[in-house]
């Protein structure tokens, strides 16, 4: 089975269950009744609540995000497919696309700060990616994060974890914190990975008994695909030097995928909006999947040498931003007091079903299944109120520009971070870090 065009994080059956779920039971409550004061506090201060939350508990020992605190799957889990051969809902389901896109973030608050915690950390996710690489027999694959033995995993990666994965490592291998020696085995892991990605036409490879399947891939026709890709391929000859890449990224960027009239970089220019028809509620609740998207083009932004390309990728970083705009303003909605259940701590106790999974198709249907009172609107009403609006103020926040700052800097200092389930508020530190340094705090 070819899982080409998944779609991997937007989990529409069961996420729009969820969704579903959270906003009835807001019931008639507007943004304005559900928010309540911002505590008097800085950015800065907000910034640094969600740090210390983060890397209290939600950084695991291998340096790899977790999507929530729980019990970790064992090797017999990863094995048999629980809660499902994909990861979905367990605390090891988004680790190196979490990880990945939180890199740039603690790179540059190294640089701010000079600090050798804030080091060690950036130094840690970089080795909790390239250990994603490395728990497999399967060339390219990239693990969604280990269980309990450190090194047993899920069978199914995905597009939306293999590109946050460059797009960490490449923030990483450019920020001057790795040595030589370092930066080489990292850049070695990524050709590696880049290589086997070249010969597959850039699908996702699979693992255990799926390892002739694929998941997702980067050369589709919509906005993520375009970007994803030419990112990766300019990414790996920024890293290496190595004209074959720039080649490559020259031709795809010039190529019109199939199903498209336009170009790949005329598609970048077009920005998310580009993504509506395929994909509905973006800026409700998927602009989560955009944030690695919007990084990858300011790169392509950062790297790019053409005038004309240059043109068209910043058109698409600028588009994305405005677009992005008003869905900070969802941060109002969220109570800090708000007491829903998040049954999915336990996920155990919620997904008590379970039958092989031959297929994909099966694997996606087991995910479906759940306890929905014991599951709770908790994780619906974090993904609507806190996920997406942090989601919106990083995309904007990466146009580079400042734009936005007045809501993105008012959506940081609302949420109490210690009151959080899903770890998802790590956009809070990609936007603040995004935004142009201040020497001044609010």
């Amino acid at each position: 089975m070819n899982g080409l065009s998944n779609f991997d994080a937007m989990k529409t059956s069961t996420g729009t269950l969820l969704l579903a779920a959270a906003l009835s039971a807001a019931g008639a409550m507007t943004g304005a009744q559900a928010a309540e004061p911002s505590p008097a506090r800085t950015t800065l201060q907000a910034v640094e609540q969600a740090h210390a939350e983060l890397w209290g508990r939600r950084i695991d020992r291998h340096g790899v995000m977790l999507d929530y605190v729980g019990e970790i799957p064992t090797p017999e889990d990863c094995q048999l497919g629980r809660p499902n051969a994909i990861g979905w809902w367990s605390p090891i389901e988004n680790g190196p696309m979490f990880t990945g896109m939180y890199l740039p973030a603690m790179c540059e608050r190294a640089r701010r700060s000079g600090a050798a915690a804030d080091k060690a950390n950036a130094r840690r996710l970089a080795e909790g990616l390239v250990k994603c690489a490395s728990v497999s027999d399967v060339p390219g694959f990239i693990a969604r994060g280990m269980g309990t033995d450190g090194r047993c995993h899920y069978p199914l990666g995905s597009d939306d974890q293999t590109q946050p994965w460059f797009l960490g490592l490449h923030a990483y291998c450019k920020s001057g914190l790795p040595s030589d020696a370092e930066r080489k085995q990292i850049v070695q892991k990524m050709q590696a990975v880049a290589n086997v990605l070249e010969s597959t036409g850039w699908k996702c490879p699979c693992d255990g008994a799926f390892k002739k399947d694929f998941r997702g891939g980067f050369q589709g026709h919509l906005f993520r695909d375009a970007v994803r890709y030419l990112f990766m391929l300019r990414a790996m000859f920024d890293v290496t030097g190595d004209n074959v890449w720039l080649e490559r990224y020259r031709k795809a960027a010039a190529e019109r995928p199939a199903k498209s009239e336009k170009t790949r970089s005329e598609i970048c220019a077009a920005g998310y909006p580009h993504d509506r028809e395929a994909i509905k509620g973006i800026e409700e609740y998927g602009l989560w999947i955009y944030v690695g998207s919007q990084g990858a083009l300011a790169q392509l932004v950062a790297l790019e040498t053409d005038a004309a390309l240059c043109a068209q990728y910043r058109a698409g970083l600028a588009l994305n931003a405005q677009s992005a705009l008003a869905s900070i303003e969802a941060y109002q909605g969220f109570d800090n007091n708000d007491t829903k259940v998040f049954g999915n701590a336990n996920w155990r106790a919620v997904y008590t079903t379970w039958f092989p999974q031959p297929t994909q198709a099966e694997a996606k249907r087991l995910s479906e299944t759940g306890d929905k009172t014991k599951r709770g609107a908790r994780k619906g009403y974090e993904s609507r109120y806190m996920r997406n609006p942090l989601a919106a103020a990083a995309v904007v926040a990466l146009a580079g520009e400042g734009t936005g700052r007045d809501a993105i800097e008012r959506a940081l200092r609302h949420y109490d971070y210690a009151k959080l389930n899903m770890s998802e508020f790590f956009f809070s530190e990609c936007a603040y870090y995004a935004l142009p340094n201040k020497t001044k705090e609010p």
